[in-house]
């Protein structure tokens, strides 16, 4: 098989090909990567891929290691370990966070298993060969995820003689034990006693690792270029099923096959009223003229020029209708300076977020990788859609900057230094000093990122922003 279908060996070869149609012809739609995985990547996932072959669901050692989920306590046994994802909200916010608990996995040599309930059922290929990435329905505390969601596992509360068989850690916005579970050592040494910690999480904690004693050497072993951890993960995790990859293809063909370039405009409006519709639309088309992104319109002429033989097309992925009719309308009615044809499209406008609807997950997730095909990205700022979109892709995009009081803000947009994703609370507990940090400052790769500045992400150089 060609290493440009196994994306520079980041993909195993073992799979059938007609189970899962995206996984081997993603190239043929996207460029291929400037950045290469590196060998020691390429080894441990093989490696994964092997422990999670022979710990996933219903083989013996899981058999077994369920079985304690029954007792109180446990002891080691030296059997396998795993690590349960459980995620919510929106589909970026669980591509994200799903791909960070991979990350973990992969440091903390833990099986994987997701929790996709109802609403994420079909979206995804499964990513490792031969084996389920999926939890069991028959998993014996399963029926518990919701009433463990109301507790708070604090870990210095753990003991450390007679460790519990599971531990269940929920990511709450801005969390201490948060940041003791991953920054100290203390509570990683507990945790890697306890066979099944359960973890739910919207968030991309990624860039904590590089914090970490125990994980910050291995981890950038991993990954030289620190910036594309989700970029290699999220290529070698998310394969659209075979229903997505229809729903992609068709769109794709239809839409954004022929033109010259593709622009991608992820537009998410937290709030229309501070965000209202004129003032984000004003936004978007300061950004996209200002930086040359699109050419203008000729105001003094109707009649078109002889094109210039030049097309763009902006994808627009957004929950409302009214931004592509008003683009669509200012590129039909009105030759461009320049006579490149430009066109408009959007595969739909949902109105709201339907949470919980498996349909509406589907095309979230369709629209994400479209995006994420993209030659140029303009994304709203904070946006784990976007997110999810720009790793994929490989792209810095450009920032629609969330504007304030109802004006446009000056600059409209900036571009991001970087394709990974934001941490939208950073870590800020200091283990050995046991205080409040600020976790953008203490080391030049973990920086504040350009649309949150809560937050934190990786970067490649060491400048700073």
């Amino acid at each position: 098989m060609s290493n440009d279908k196994l994306l520079d060996g980041l993909l195993s070869p073992g799979f059938d090909e007609r189970s899962c149609l995206s996984r081997y012809r993603s190239f043929l739609y996207r460029k291929a990567s400037q950045h290469k995985p590196s060998p020691y990547l390429l080894s441990k996932l093989r490696e994964y891929e092997d422990l999670h072959k022979r710990c996933g669901p219903h083989t013996r050692s899981y058999n077994e290691t369920s079985k304690r989920l029954k007792s109180s306590h446990t002891r080691s046994t030296g059997g396998c370990n795993y690590i349960v994802w459980l995620g919510s909200n929106g589909m970026g916010n669980r591509i994200i966070s799903m791909a960070s608990a991979f990350l973990y996995a992969l440091l903390a040599n833990r099986v994987l298993l997701v929790d996709h309930g109802s609403d994420m059922t079909h979206l995804f290929c499964e990513p490792f060969p031969n084996t389920s990435w999926i939890l069991p329905m028959d998993f014996p505390i399963k029926k518990q995820f919701h009433t463990l969601k109301q507790r708070h596992v604090r870990f210095r509360d753990i003991s450390e003689e007679s460790p519990p068989s599971f531990v269940y850690f929920n990511i709450p916005h801005g969390s201490y034990d948060f940041d003791e579970l991953f920054l100290c050592d203390r509570s990683r040494a507990l945790l890697e006693r306890v066979p099944w910690f359960i973890l739910s999480s919207d968030q991309y904690f990624a860039p904590s690792f590089f914090l970490s004693p125990s994980f910050k050497q291995e981890v950038s072993k991993l990954f030289p270029e620190k910036e594309t951890i989700f970029h290699q993960l999220g290529r070698y995790l998310f394969h659209p099923s075979n229903q997505v990859w229809g729903v992609i293809t068709k769109f794709y063909q239809t839409n954004l096959a022929k033109t010259e370039q593709r622009i991608g405009l992820q537009i998410r409006v937290f709030n229309r009223k501070t965000s209202p519709f004129q003032v984000v639309m004003d936004q978007i088309l300061s950004c996209m003229l200002k930086k040359k992104l699109l050419p203008e319109v000729d105001t003094q002429n109707s009649v078109r020029s002889p094109p210039n033989n030049s097309s763009k097309t902006i994808l627009i992925t957004s929950l409302y209708s009214d931004y592509f009719e008003n683009m669509s309308a200012m590129y039909q009615s009105k030759p461009t300076v320049t006579g490149e044809v430009i066109r408009v499209c959007q595969p739909s406008h949902e109105e709201y977020q339907h949470k919980g609807d498996n349909l509406h997950n589907m095309k979230a997730w369709a629209e994400i990788y479209l995006l994420s095909l993209s030659d140029v990205l303009l994304t709203s700022a904070g946006s784990t859609f976007g997110y999810a979109a720009q790793g994929l892709g490989g792209l810095k995009p450009w920032i629609l900057i969330r504007p304030k009081n109802k004006m446009v803000p000056d600059p409209a947009c900036r571009r991001d230094k970087s394709m990974d994703p934001c941490f939208h609370y950073a870590p800020r507990y200091e283990c050995k000093a046991k205080n409040i940090t600020d976790s953008g400052t203490l080391v030049p790769y973990v920086r504040h990122c350009a649309d949150r500045q809560t937050g934190v992400k990786l970067f490649n150089d060491h400048k700073r922003l």
